[in-house]
């Protein structure tokens, strides 16, 4: 039953690539599109993680490239098209996931901080989109979703860097939907806030602690996504925002 759905579900037939698919939001989509029938090229530097993924798409019916490397470096963005369009024949949606945080305030924050955040919110973004969008514009179709935060949309102290490169992954998305909608290629964008992930821990907060919060789940974050990729030809989300029920007054907690 679970195979026959992965094959007529609502993206049967398509291709999605996902960045920093190997944990936490990332895989979640990647879950979540296989069970509706996506093959899937998946990026991250963590590839026992990424040969996981793959079993499972195996399991599904499912086609799943496994591409390993830094998504902040172009070689790897090109590899990765390579991958989906020669192993798999196409590419329908790109999901650009791959991001860190580190959370300090103004002064204690260096530029080496500085670079790295920037670098793989960011820069990732730039560098999978910039080799994606020419195979998309030939198609005349397409999706591309960018994972930012709700720190990409109002600022919280303490995240000023972080908040920055989010905003930044926000405006991105805005100039792009405006330059690839005439062509048919939808853009979007996700802003979650807290996520019970790796991502939230080791910025003062436990394993414990995030176990035991009112945080969104990663699936939560998924069901947007994949509700951003499967609307019809002639509709388009463009910015989705989420938040747990629960919510802590902390800024550090929103983001």
């Amino acid at each position: 039953m679970v195979e026959q759905a992965a094959r007529t579900g609502k993206l049967s037939g398509q291709v999605a690539m996902i960045t920093g698919a190997s944990s936490g939001i990332g895989r979640a989509i990647a879950r979540a599109f296989l069970g509706e029938g996506a093959d899937l090229v998946v990026v991250a530097r963590r590839e026992e993680r990424l040969a996981e993924l793959a079993a499972e798409a195996e399991a599904l019916g499912r086609a799943c490239v496994v591409v390993t490397g830094d998504a902040r470096e172009e070689e790897t963005a090109i590899r990765a098209l390579q991958a989906a369009l020669e192993r798999l024949g196409r590419l329908d949606i790109l999901v650009n996931n791959a991001g860190m945080g580190i959370y300090k305030r103004l002064e204690e924050t260096s530029l080496a901080d500085y670079d790295q955040m920037m670098d793989t919110n960011m820069r990732s973004t730039f560098v999978f989109t910039r080799q994606v969008v020419p195979a998309l514009l030939r198609r005349g179709s397409g999706m591309i979703i960018n994972v930012s935060s709700m720190a990409g949309v109002m600022g919280f102290p303490g995240e000023a860097v972080y908040c920055a490169t989010k905003f930044a992954q926000v405006g991105f998305t805005q100039a792009l939907d405006r330059e690839l909608r005439p062509k048919g290629i939808k853009v979007g964008v996700l802003c979650p806030g807290g996520v019970k992930t790796e991502f939230a821990i080791g910025t003062g907060r436990t394993e414990e602690s995030v176990a035991e919060s009112g945080m969104l789940e990663a699936e939560d974050v998924a069901a947007a996504a994949l509700l951003m990729a499967t609307q019809r030809a002639g509709a388009r989300i463009m910015e989705i925002r989420m938040r747990p029920m629960v919510e802590p007054l902390a800024g550090r907690d929103l983001e």
